[in-house]
C-alpha cells in the first residue's frame, strides 16, 4: 500500500545524503573529477532557468549584443560566489545556513532566513510561469491550465524519495545537455554577427543612461546569481566525502574549484545564445519590442525560415523549468534545516513552495493576461537580485575569517574581488530603486 513519506528523506534533504560519495585522494585526475563532479552543475541549474529567458530575450530584442557583457559580468561573479559557497561547507562542513545560525541572533537569522525563502518563491514563480509557457507552446494548452499542470510537479519529488544524489545529478546532467543541445542547433539556424556578438562582451554605459536597459540589466544579474544557491551549493558540495586533512581538503576545494567552474561556464554559454539568439533573429530585423516567451517562440519560424527553431525553443524551454525544480526543493530543505532546524518531508516541502509561487502567477495571467508573462518573469528576478547582498555578506565574512577557515580563508586577492561585487550589486540595486522611484 503506498504510503506518502513522513520523514524528510534522500536525495531532497541534504543531510541525508552527506558525506555518501567518497572523493578518492589517489587515482588519475579524470576520475577523481568525476567523481566529484555533479555540485556545479546542480547549482549551474539556477543560471538558466525561465527567468534567465526573459531577461536575455529582452535585452537581446530592445538592445542587440549591448548587454552581453552584463551577462559575462554576473557569471564571473557567480564563479566568484559559488566558489566562496563550496569552501565553507567543505571546510567548516556545515552550509551557509547553519553557518549563521551559529554565529548570529535568533532575530537575524530569521530576517535572513525568510529573505532567502523570499527569493526561492520569487525563483517558483518563474518555473511555474516557464513550464505553463513551454506546455502552451508546445501542446496548445491554455496558460491558466499550464499554471495548475505544474503543480503537479511534487510528484517528481515523490518519485526519487530515498534514492541516492546521484541520481538526481544524472537527471540534472540530461536536461542540461537538453538545453544546450537545442540552443545549439538553434544558433546555426539563424546565423549570428560573430563580430557583432563579440562586440557586445565589451562593457559600455547603456545601463548608466537608460532606465530600461538598467532595469535588464539588474534582471540579468538577479537571474544569474541567485541567493538561495549561495545556501544550496555550501549544502551539496558535502555529499562528497573528503578526507580532514590539509591535503586532502586542498585537492578537494582545486577539484570542486573546476566542477563550479565548468558548470557555470555552460550556464555562460547557454545564456549568452539566449541573449544572442533574440539579438540576431529579433532586434536585427526591426523586432525591438519582443518582450514575452511566446512572442519569441512564435516569430523564431518565420524569420529562421525553419519551424524545428521553435519547436527545439520550447523543448529547452520546459526542460529549464524542471531542471529547477530539484534544486528549489533541495535548497528550501536546506534553509529550513540550517535556519529553522526543521525538517519535514520534501513532498510537503515542495508542495508549500509550489503553492505559495501558484498564487502570484496565477493572478499575474489573470490580471495581465498572456502578454504579462514577461513582465512577471522578469519582476522575479529583479525581487532576487534585491535579495542577493543580504546572503553575500555573512558569506563574504564568515569564509574571509581565519578563526572559521584556518589555513583556507580568503587571501586579500579573493576578499578585495569578492566585497567589490558585494559593492557593484548593491550600488546597482540601489539605483534601480531610486530609479523606480523617480529620485533619478
Amino acid at each position: 500500500m503506498f504510503r506518502l513519506p513522513t520523514t524528510a528523506t534522500a536525495p531532497f534533504c541534504p543531510s541525508e545524503v552527506h558525506g555518501s560519495i567518497p572523493m578518492p585522494t589517489t587515482g588519475p585526475v579524470w576520475r577523481r573529477l568525476l567523481k566529484v563532479a555533479g555540485p556545479g552543475l546542480l547549482v549551474s541549474v539556477g543560471y538558466m532557468d525561465p527567468g534567465n529567458w526573459a531577461t536575455d530575450i529582452e535585452a537581446g530584442s530592445r538592445f542587440g549584443h549591448a548587454l552581453l557583457w552584463v551577462v559575462l559580468a554576473s557569471s564571473l561573479a557567480a564563479m566568484v560566489l559559488q566558489t566562496l559557497s563550496l569552501r565553507l561547507g567543505i571546510v567548516t562542513q556545515r552550509d551557509l545556513a547553519q553557518a549563521c545560525r551559529a554565529r548570529y541572533r535568533a532575530p537575524v537569522n530569521l530576517s535572513l532566513w525568510f529573505m532567502a525563502e523570499l527569493a526561492i518563491i520569487a525563483c517558483d514563480v518563474a518555473e511555474v510561469l516557464g513550464t505553463a509557457l513551454a506546455l502552451h507552446l508546445l501542446f496548445g494548452v491554455s496558460l491558466m491550465s499550464g499554471v495548475a499542470i505544474s503543480a503537479l510537479d511534487t510528484l517528481i519529488v515523490l518519485g526519487l524519495k530515498g534514492r541516492g544524489f546521484r541520481q538526481v545529478e544524472a537527471i540534472i546532467l540530461g536536461l542540461v545537455m537538453t538545453i544546450g543541445v537545442c540552443y545549439a542547433v538553434q544558433l546555426v539556424l539563424v546565423g549570428p554577427d560573430w563580430a557583432a556578438v563579440a562586440q557586445g562582451f565589451i562593457p559600455n554605459g547603456l545601463a548608466v543612461h537608460d532606465r530600461q536597459a538598467l532595469f535588464l540589466a539588474i534582471g540579468i544579474l538577479g537571474a544569474t546569481v541567485m541567493p538561495h544557491n549561495l545556501y544550496l551549493h555550501s549544502s551539496i558540495v558535502q555529499t562528497r566525502r573528503i578526507e580532514r586533512t590539509p591535503e586532502a581538503l586542498s585537492d578537494g576545494l582545486r577539484l570542486c574549484t573546476f566542477d563550479t567552474l565548468v558548470s557555470l561556464s555552460l550556464a555562460l554559454l547557454i545564456n549568452a545564445a539566449i541573449l544572442t539568439l533574440a539579438a540576431t533573429a529579433f532586434h536585427a530585423h526591426g523586432h525591438t519590442d519582443v518582450t514575452e516567451i511566446q512572442d519569441a517562440y512564435h516569430l523564431l519560424d518565420p524569420l529562421v525560415g525553419s519551424s524545428l527553431a521553435s519547436l527545439l525553443f520550447g523543448v529547452a524551454l520546459l526542460a529549464a523549468g524542471q531542471s529547477s525544480t530539484f534544486t528549489g526543493t533541495i535548497a528550501g530543505q536546506v534553509l529550513m534545516e540550517g535556519f529553522l532546524q526543521l525538517k519535514i518531508p520534501c513532498w510537503q516541502r515542495r508542495l508549500a513552495t509550489r503553492a505559495i509561487a501558484l498564487v502570484p502567477a496565477f493572478l499575474g495571467v489573470w490580471w495581465l493576461g498572456d502578454a504579462g508573462v514577461g513582465r512577471l518573469l522578469v519582476a522575479s528576478q529583479v525581487v532576487l537580485s534585491l535579495q542577493l547582498p543580504f546572503a553575500m555578506w555573512p558569506l563574504i565574512r564568515m569564509t574571509s575569517d581565519p578563526a572559521l577557515m584556518g589555513r583556507f580563508a580568503n587571501g586579500v586577492w579573493l576578499r578585495g574581488i569578492a566585497w567589490l561585487i558585494f559593492a557593484a550589486v548593491s550600488v546597482a540595486n540601489v539605483a534601480l530603486l531610486a530609479s523606480l522611484a523617480g529620485w533619478a
